[in-house]
């Protein structure tokens, strides 16, 4: 019975459109993605190819507040989302390697626990801690941000990061809504990382070293053809208007925000801060094998694995994570920049992504939606404060 109910959800997904976007229209774009990076790596005049710079130790330094006190700890410290499995989990062991203390966030404190071991079996020497978080509550987010503020003073550690990767996100193929109302993609894939992202900055400003962002986008992005930066849009309100639920069409979207919101807050970084200490860089892995086609019906997933696989465009977690890294560990002034297709390599995103209008604009609704949770979050905190 189980598998003629997985065959007949299969067979409804074929009948979306969002199945056939997804296996064409994602392929093609994929392709485009290849050729773009092949034909400017032998025509462009610019820089397109990043070395790996050496992570080292944070220099000694004592507190502002206390001039006798000195941090205990200078180790470099590396945060990142989704990272209890598939490019997360990767990331982690190969920053872990690097040298960076890896802060993993999840969902799930048993996965986080299982992925921490993993680790540390690959790499003994591994600095690891593992921290819950859900990138579809606000609360979850401020919680978040009040764990690490207190691990880091508990740890006897300089209160700072100098990593943040932005890797979480989901593939839904039925609707749902945050606790803030949010379509749930739109909610995970981008709401939250600029969240998680507004509320760490000041520990990333805070770095005695250059610290930086990494953002995870997709090669999806390509396939938005225009884009409207308004509440509606980026809350997912928009999307409840269609009959079916759009998924794939919700995930392009999801993942061009986080690339316009790379560049906006490359752009706003570098006009603030002179002297250009926080690099924010977008990383796109390509096709991987992970698990976020977990919701996708098992026998449309298995036939698009074999068949990305067959033609040459399917990553395993260890080689389709290259591109994160090399976001990760690119010099500085690789600022503002789309890495892609490992090497250190990057290309062009899409015309609509370089669009300043269409950056500032979601910057400042983006801005005014975190202003509103944060004023709903701390009318709840105080409310409750008096309660108690």
């Amino acid at each position: 019975m189980t598998l003629v109910k997985e065959l007949i959800e299969a067979l409804q997904f074929v009948c979306t459109f969002s199945f056939w976007r997804m296996g064409f229209l994602w392929t093609f774009t994929l392709l485009i993605s290849y050729i773009k990076l092949h034909t400017q790596s032998i025509f462009s005049q610019k820089i397109s190819t990043y070395r790996h710079c050496a992570v080292s130790p944070l220099p000694s330094v004592t507190s502002s507040s206390t001039p006798s006190k000195t941090f205990g700890r200078c180790i470099p410290i590396c945060i990142i989302t989704g990272a209890t499995s598939g490019l997360g989990a990767a990331a982690a062991l190969a920053l872990s390697k690097e040298g960076f203390f890896v802060v993993l966030a999840g969902r799930s404190s048993h996965k986080l626990s299982k992925a921490i071991s993993n680790i540390r079996r690959l790499n003994k020497e591994a600095h690891l801690e593992g921290f819950e978080v859900d990138l579809s509550s606000f609360s979850s987010i401020m919680r978040f941000k009040k764990s690490i503020e207190k691990w880091l003073l508990d740890s006897d550690m300089h209160p700072s990061i100098q990593l943040l990767i932005n890797n979480a996100g989901i593939l839904a193929t039925t609707s749902r809504l945050t606790t803030e109302g949010h379509e749930g993609m739109m909610g995970t894939n981008y709401i939250g990382a600029f969240y998680l992202t507004e509320v760490l900055l000041p520990l990333l400003k805070n770095s005695p070293v250059p610290s930086r962002i990494v953002n995870v986008t997709s090669f999806t992005h390509r396939n938005v053809s225009s884009f409207r930066p308004d509440k509606e849009t980026i809350s997912g309100k928009t999307f409840s208007e269609f009959k079916n639920y759009p998924c794939a069409e919700i995930y392009e979207y999801s993942k061009l925000c986080l690339l316009l919101f790379s560049y906006e807050l490359h752009r706003q970084l570098h006009l603030t801060e002179g002297s250009q200490t926080i690099s924010v860089m977008a990383a796109d892995p390509g096709a991987v094998k992970t698990y976020i086609m977990r919701e996708v019906p098992k026998f449309i997933s298995w036939a698009a694995f074999v068949s990305m696989r067959f033609v040459g465009l399917l990553q395993s977690s260890k080689t389709g994570v290259s591109s994160i890294l090399d976001a990760a560990l690119a010099p500085p002034e690789a600022s503002g920049l789309y890495f892609f297709g490992g090497k250190g390599r990057t290309v062009d995103s899409s015309v609509l992504s370089y669009n300043p209008k269409l950056s500032r604009e979601l910057w400042a609704t983006s801005c005014d939606m975190f202003q509103d949770a944060l004023q709903i979050y701390n009318s709840v905190s105080s409310g409750s404060d008096k309660a108690d």
